[in-house]
């Protein structure tokens, strides 16, 4: 699972009804209260082609007024694909065959391009007749103007604004009005988190529009600002640490790498320019140190380069 699919997976999960409420207000509608059931990774793997089906979110939920349940799949794209709707309806009918009860297909599609609007049904028909029609909700983002969830009191607007339509030159306005949106939702720390992060990781700005981003929060009244410059105080933090974090072990590395030819020029005296590069480029952790162990007890040069050409 990439980083993207993480992120909008626990975003999602975590306000699930409050994305329901945002994006299918008539399906929240018939969702019972305290019915939600996320249901284990489902994994259906297709016996001919041995290709494996992942759905992103597959959520168990009970009709309002009724003791009958059914199925919500969500899935998040990033890439445009043409046989996408084939996809879904695979994964429609594996779930509603496993569960045996209906299934409410709906896909976000997060990519910034095409714009074009995507489909929302998968035929089989021919000349004659229409065999099947498969039909799915779509929420195509970068259709959707950032404005008109300016003013919705609703986390996944405060985070999803960022991936939607914004001209080049909007991009520090639309941040500032996603972090004026979130301070007014009051929210725990740890959901807090979780939308500036989505924030800051799809609104990374340049050097000029952070400086347009900073006069704009001078702008701001003085208690909204402070709670703004929180969480901006937080990201920096955050972003200091982990600079920390990634410095050191990229210290260790090196010290690792340095090792790994002190031994081997000590063994074998010259060691080819070709041999010092290749090591100089790797970055794994776990390697370094079993390349470590093998420059001190390999017989040969030659055994290294290949257990290092195996290795890598």
């Amino acid at each position: 699972m990439t980083d993207h699919d993480r992120l909008f997976k626990e975003l999602i999960s975590t306000f699930f009804l409050e994305f329901l409420d945002l994006f299918l207000p008539e399906v929240r509608a018939y969702v019972a209260a305290g019915s939600v059931d996320f249901l284990d990774k489902e994994i259906f793997v297709d016996v001919t082609s041995g290709e494996r089906l992942e759905p992103d979110l597959v959520v168990k939920v009970r009709f309002r007024g009724h003791p009958a349940f059914f199925i919500i799949h969500i899935e998040t794209q990033d890439l445009a694909q043409r046989a996408f709707g084939r996809r879904l309806f695979r994964y429609f009918a594996r779930l509603h065959d496993k569960f045996d009860l209906p299934v409410y297909p709906i896909v976000v599609f997060s990519f910034s391009s095409p714009r074009k609007a995507q489909a929302d049904v998968y035929r089989v028909e021919f000349p004659n007749k229409v065999v099947m029609e498969f039909r799915y909700d779509v929420i195509q983002l970068n259709r959707l103007t950032w404005r008109e969830f300016v003013n919705r009191p609703n986390p996944i607007a405060a985070a999803l604004m960022t991936k939607m339509n914004i001209a080049p030159g909007e991009r520090a306005r639309v941040k500032l009005e996603c972090l004026r949106l979130l301070v007014t939702l009051k929210l725990n720390e740890a959901k807090m988190r979780l939308i500036s992060g989505f924030i800051d990781r799809y609104l990374n700005l340049n050097s000029e529009e952070q400086r347009e981003f900073d006069a704009s929060v001078k702008t701001l009244a003085v208690e909204e600002s402070e709670e703004v410059m929180e969480i901006v105080t937080s990201w920096m933090k955050q972003g200091l640490r982990q600079g920390r974090r990634e410095g050191k072990q990229e210290g260790q590395m090196e010290a690792t790498r340095d090792a790994v030819v002190e031994i081997l020029e000590a063994r074998f005296k010259k060691i080819p320019a070709g041999l010092k590069r290749t090591l100089k480029a790797l970055d794994d952790r776990r390697q370094l140190k079993l390349l470590l162990r093998q420059a001190a007890t390999v017989a040969t040069l030659k055994d290294f380069e290949r257990r290092l050409t195996h290795s890598s």
